[in-house]
């Protein structure tokens, strides 16, 4: 019964989160408050670890979960759940796409999803810059700034903008800043 649980609720979740991986992460948070296999801290610590490893934020969530739920039987049913959406709507889109190649009513659809798209990842960007910056799970108006990973965020914001390097030496120059600073 835990199997179909993990994959009927990852189901959803890869049904309904258009956009990408970051997108996942407002369903992840229901999912936290409704059963003990996520909570709020370890989304956003596999946030961190899952954009510094290769792989997709999603199913790398999924997966954790799945296996904190089941083990090994969990993961892989999770991860099922979470990415069969996706696999059934690109064959069908595939299938039916060249029909609606030119059609308003497709061009409107892609009009209105992307915008959602956007909304999804800068809803969860700002659930996790909330956790990664403020102390404990209090409200953002109550909690007191974490002052050593806000100069972290504020540094790195610069210097994404100003000097386009690859993702890669900021994980790790912020790793790294992290042990020096001992977060």
């Amino acid at each position: 019964m835990t199997l179909l649980l993990l994959f009927a609720e990852f189901f959803k979740v890869g049904l309904f989160s258009a956009g990408g991986g970051l997108a996942t992460l407002p369903f992840l948070y229901q999912l936290a408050d409704k059963y003990d296999w996520l909570d709020y801290e370890t989304i956003a610590d596999m946030v961190a670890v899952a954009e510094s490893t290769p792989g997709a934020i999603g199913v790398n969530m999924a997966t954790y979960a799945g296996f904190q739920c089941a083990g090994i039987p969990g993961s892989v049913t999770a991860t099922l759940g979470l990415i069969m959406p996706s696999i059934i709507v690109i064959i069908i889109v595939a299938r039916i796409l060249s029909a609606f190649k030119e059609s308003f009513l497709a061009a409107a659809v892609f009009s209105g999803l992307r915008p959602a798209a956007a909304g999804l990842v800068a809803a969860a960007g700002f659930g996790v810059m909330k956790l990664s910056l403020y102390n404990g799970g209090a409200p953002v108006w109550y909690s007191l700034l974490r002052w050593r990973e806000g100069a972290i965020f504020a540094v790195l914001f610069f210097l994404i903008h100003v000097f386009k390097k690859h993702p890669v030496v900021y994980i790790a120059a912020a790793g790294l800043t992290g042990v020096i600073l001992g977060l």
